[in-house]
Formats: C-alpha cells, sequence, structure tokens
C-alpha cells in the first residue's frame, strides 16, 4: 500500500491517500477543496488513477473536494449512507468494506461529532477523523452532536482496536502527526485513563466553544459533496477556496 498524509493548513485538515501498488487504484480521504490540484499532482507522481473519494462525516469547516476531484479526475464519490447524501455514488456503512484494488477499507460507525460520522481501519491504521484526535476529540455541540454517543463510540468501538493501531485524525492544530490507540487511551486529556461516561458529558456540555464561523455554509454545502453555497457574504467568500482558522474543539 502507498500511504501518505497530506495536509491543509488553513482548516488544518489532514487528507489521506492510499493508492493500491498492483492496480495503480487510489482514494483520497477527506479532501479538502482549496488543495484538490496539489492532492491530484501528487497521485499523479506516484503513478496513480484517483478512483474514489470519501469523507468521514459532513464537514462543518471545510468544504470537501470531493464533487469537483469527480469533474476533474472521473473519480466516484463514497460517502456513508446514513447520511443520505442525493450526490454519492457509493454509500458505505459498517460491516461492509471498500476494496480500492486490493486494499480494504473496513467503515467503523463513530457517531457523537455528528450522527453520520465514520472511521476507516486500513490494516494496522485507522483513519479517526473527528472523533478523536491526538490528546483531544471532535466537538459534540452543533450539527447532531452527542456527547453520550461520542463517548462510546471512542471507548466501545476506537479504544477496543489493538494497542498497536496507529491513529491518523482529521485535524491536528499543534503540528502532530499520528499518535496510537495506547497513547489516547492512556493520556488523551478528555476520553483517556478511564474517565467515566458522566464526567466526559460534563466536560464536553461545559466547554463553551465559538459557533464555527463556517459552518452555516459549509454544511449545505457539504451535503452537496462539495458546493460553495450561494450567499456567502463578502467577508467569508475566500472561505470556497482558503478556509480560515474553525478548530473542532
Amino acid at each position: 500500500m502507498l500511504f501518505r498524509q497530506l495536509f491543509e493548513p488553513v482548516s488544518s485538515t489532514y487528507p489521506y491517500l492510499l493508492g493500491c501498488e498492483e492496480t495503480g487504484e487510489a482514494i483520497l480521504i477527506d479532501p479538502v477543496l482549496p488543495t484538490w490540484q496539489r492532492d491530484l499532482a501528487e497521485v499523479a507522481t506516484l503513478g496513480l488513477k484517483l478512483v474514489l473519494t470519501l469523507d468521514t462525516h459532513v464537514h462543518a469547516d471545510h468544504i470537501t473536494a470531493a464533487l469537483r476531484l469527480k469533474h476533474e479526475a472521473g473519480s466516484r464519490i463514497a460517502h456513508p449512507a446514513v447520511d443520505g447524501l442525493p450526490c454519492i455514488d457509493l454509500p458505505i456503512a459498517e460491516g461492509t468494506p471498500l476494496m480500492v484494488g486490493s486494499l480494504r477499507i473496513d467503515p467503523l460507525f463513530t457517531p457523537g461529532h455528528t450522527d453520520g460520522h465514520h472511521a476507516y481501519r486500513i490494516g494496522n491504521q485507522v483513519l479517526t477523523g473527528d472523533a478523536l484526535l491526538i490528546d483531544a476529540c471532535g466537538r459534540t455541540d452543533f450539527q447532531s452532536g452527542d456527547p453520550t454517543a461520542l463517548y462510546h463510540s471512542v471507548s466501545g468501538k476506537l479504544f477496543a482496536l489493538p494497542d498497536e493501531t496507529l491513529v491518523y485524525p482529521g485535524h491536528d492544530y499543534e503540528g502532530r502527526w499520528v499518535s496510537s490507540i495506547a497513547q489516547e487511551k492512556t493520556r488523551n486529556p478528555r476520553l483517556g485513563g478511564n474517565r467515566s461516561l458522566e464526567s466526559f458529558v460534563a466536560l464536553m456540555n461545559g466547554l463553551n466553544l465559538a459557533y464555527p464561523k463556517f459552518i452555516d455554509y459549509a454544511v449545505p454545502g457539504n451535503r452537496e459533496c462539495g458546493v460553495c453555497p450561494a450567499g456567502v457574504p463578502d467577508n467569508l467568500s475566500q472561505y470556497c477556496d482558503q478556509i480560515g482558522e474553525s478548530r473542532q474543539g
């Protein structure tokens, strides 16, 4: 397997490029609109053909590049079926592996940050999206978020993976790239150290985070698989291509 962790610096998002060395087929997971050209260039540099894009959830802080890449590269759009998006080509769900050439991607339903969130396990690696971040987790105070659901997703499903499983998050704001299940179980300030459900819910409900500045445009745009919606005010128009900082908490 060819594996590249890419980075979109404005929204601090990690897109992931996975390629099958046998067939030359590639998939981009959580691609971001401002870097679609760079990401396609990386695909070409590796001698691959982009056949799929896949998002972990409907994002609130950036616009996915899924639709743009479909138009430019002919890739199909895969997305969690539970979100019911009419623009997708391939609905995915836990229990049904996604194959890209000889690569096997196992979807894991991990709601809580959003009600449709999925993580993706590939061998000894898991792409955790916004459910589990390095020393943190995604917010639960908007977009059908639910701290109880997130607690069970992480403690009951992600923390049940082998300790040596490498954790690749959807974002990081401190320059960190990779963690492990063992590390997050031990030291994650929000979910590690056998924190109780009641303590976690109280913590998340008391964060009092600022309302995400781009959410009102990102969510409808991403429900169309990557369209900058009409009506974006002038002071936010650059977010369609270059998105300002929006921490996930």
